[in-house]
């Protein structure tokens, strides 16, 4: 399956308008922040933290319109904490907005 973040850079796009630069950094900032969460899932040892984390990732996802990260985000949410599968959608998805 092609991998399509059309709605997050229209998103992105529609905050920014015609400020490239912006553009720019709205984009790392939503990728900074969606490995931020990233890391603290990897880190989670407990259901407490993982919930968290989880819903964070979901949260912002849903802000830029990442769909296919919102879906991993709440794939975490039922999930164990730690869950190697889930830990490799979410590295795979974040990876391709990185291209």
């Amino acid at each position: 399956m092609a991998f399509d973040n059309g709605a997050l850079d229209a998103t992105i796009a529609a905050a920014a308008g015609d400020d490239a630069a912006l553009l720019h950094e709205l984009r790392a900032a939503f990728v900074e922040s969606a490995r931020r969460q990233l890391d603290l899932l990897t880190r989670a040892r407990c259901d407490g933290n993982w919930t968290v984390a989880a819903m964070r990732l979901k949260g912002l996802a849903a802000s830029f319109n990442a769909d296919e990260l919102m879906a991993a985000a709440e794939n975490a949410l039922t999930s164990a904490p730690g869950e190697p599968a889930v830990i490799r959608q979410i590295e795979a998805i974040l990876a391709r907005f990185t291209r």
